[in-house]
């Protein structure tokens, strides 16, 4: 039981470092020029528009990236192309 217990933990590890990075899972969100992306307001208003609740946001390594509140209240890291708001992965 125990033996399981630690691989699945390893395993659980593995995976949360692993779709942590906030260049969408090892590439950017964008290879546009940063002159075409939007303001960090405009990317903030864009993910509200899709229901989560900002509680903070940057645009960082060619990705913005948002902390917020889904619908339910839990906790999401949202990660957005900068160019256009579209939402390219969750945390």
């Amino acid at each position: 039981m125990r033996k399981i217990a630690l691989i699945t933990a390893a395993a659980a590890l593995l995976v949360a470092t692993s779709a942590a990075r906030a260049d969408s899972w090892g590439k950017p969100c964008t290879s546009a020029p940063q002159s075409q992306w939007l303001s960090v307001q405009a990317l903030q208003a864009k993910v509200e528009a899709q229901g989560f609740k900002v509680q903070k946001g940057k645009v960082k390594k060619a990705c913005g990236e948002f902390y917020t509140l889904d619908k339910s209240g839990a906790e999401v890291e949202v990660f957005v192309d900068p160019t256009n708001g579209d939402i390219v992965g969750k945390l």
